[in-house]
C-alpha cells in the first residue's frame, strides 16, 4: 500500500487539526499558540487561565 504526497499531507492536516482540536477541549480562559516553520506546523501551545470568584465585600 503506497501513499500519495497529497495523501501524506492531508493525513498530517488531519492529525494537526485534531491535536489542536484536543488543546482547545474544556478551555474556558486562555489561549492557544500555534507555531509554523517553513510551512509547517512545529508546535502547539496551550495557555489556560483559572479566574477566582471576587472576595466577599465587608459591610
Amino acid at each position: 500500500m503506497s501513499t500519495t504526497p497529497s495523501g501524506v499531507a492531508a493525513q498530517a492536516e488531519a492529525g494537526i487539526l485534531s491535536e489542536i482540536q484536543a488543546v482547545l477541549q474544556g478551555l474556558r480562559f486562555g489561549s492557544v499558540e500555534i507555531t509554523v516553520h517553513n510551512g509547517q506546523v512545529v508546535q502547539i501551545e496551550r495557555k489556560e487561565k483559572f479566574r477566582l470568584p471576587p472576595p466577599p465585600k465587608q459591610p
